[in-house]
């Protein structure tokens, strides 16, 4: 069944009903806050928060134990991986204070065009592909571009191996291969079938990590095999389109043995860059590097312009087809004053 389009005056009403949920829930954490912090709060401690519940957040302390913490309305959005200071409660519960400095933050648009952080405090972003659902270059190139603006390594992952086959594996290998050539770390694993995991162990430890890529690529089957006993939920693939399906809704920190960190995060079909420069996409090439500024003019668009260096790499074979086209793809779906 296709889905069902809506009009203006429906996603106004559906925005609408949401504001109003939205709100009576801030008005109830507004009493609990009030009803908490009129009680016996203890002395401010560090945390960190390990996962996002609406108006609340789950953070954990520094012997490892997790309370619920309600946010005092000045404080800026939390988002897994924050540090922050807290103040305990009773029954579990508590109050955040305040956050803590970011090192690092990855960020995506909402469905509004407004800019959301995904994760913070990370110092490698794993992007998941996998044979099915189909990969997609511009996506992981997107992605590889918020790493770069961000300053996050990124490590590029083909879960699913065990999937690859006649019709699927030229498109993955071309893949896989320029990845390769571009330098960009890349593993092959199969969650379900125990291939390649130690390797994937070895490039997690020691790191803050966060798994990002569409739905139905295996996320949540890496995250289980990597931490036995965890059990996130596994969801199929749609029959109907053969795409993934929503299974992960928040992203989560788990920690692992030997030292580590991994951000779980909600799978997605699109990855806007909206808060990036056409500067930013194209340090994000990292083809690019040593060829631009080299052009004739100082303002080619890298499009038809007579002495255009990046062309000239396109024709010889040193920058490939396919990412000069998600190059343009990405550029033509920025705002127009940064295009």
């Amino acid at each position: 069944m296709a889905k069902r389009q809506l009009n203006r005056r429906q996603n106004w009403r559906i925005e609408k009903i949401q504001e109003e949920r939205a709100a009576r829930a801030a008005k109830r954490e507004s009493r609990l806050l009030e009803e908490l912090e009129g009680g016996d709060l203890g002395g401010e401690q560090p945390g960190l928060v390990i996962a996002h519940f609406g108006v609340q957040v789950e953070i954990e302390d520094s012997e490892g134990q997790l309370y619920r913490c309600h946010l005092r309305a000045n404080l800026p959005t939390l988002v897994t991986g924050d540090r922050v200071v807290w103040r305990a409660g009773n029954q579990g519960h508590g109050v955040i204070v305040a956050q803590l400095p970011r090192d690092t933050e990855l960020c995506r648009p909402d469905s509004r065009g407004q800019l959301k952080p995904v994760a913070a405090n990370v110092d490698q972003i794993v992007i998941v592909f996998a044979p099915l659902p189909h990969p997609h270059a511009n996506l992981i190139d997107r992605y590889l571009i918020a790493a770069e603006h961000a300053g996050i390594h990124p490590l590029l992952l083909l879960n699913k191996a065990d999937l690859l086959d006649a019709d699927n594996a030229p498109h993955v290998e071309s893949l896989l291969t320029t990845y390769r050539q571009l330098g960009y770390p890349v593993l092959e694993v199969s969650a379900h079938e125990g291939d390649g995991m130690t390797a994937l162990q070895a490039a997690l430890d020691n790191h803050v990590s966060v798994f990002v890529g569409q739905s139905g690529v295996g996320k949540s089957s890496l995250v289980n095999s990597l931490l036995p006993g965890v059990d996130i939920r596994v969801g199929a693939l749609s029959e109907l389109t053969g795409k993934g399906t929503h299974t992960t809704t928040t992203a989560r920190l788990f920690h692992f043995p030997n030292g580590g960190e991994l951000i779980d995060s909600p799978g997605i079909r699109e990855f806007g860059l909206v808060h990036v420069s056409r500067d930013d996409v194209e340090a994000g090439f990292i083809e690019f590097r040593d060829l631009l500024g080299h052009c004739r003019f100082r303002d080619c668009k890298h499009d038809r312009e007579p002495g255009c260096a990046l062309l000239q790499a396109l024709e010889e074979g040193r920058i490939q087809p396919q990412r000069m086209a998600s190059y343009r793809h990405i550029l033509a779906s920025l705002p127009e004053d940064e295009y």
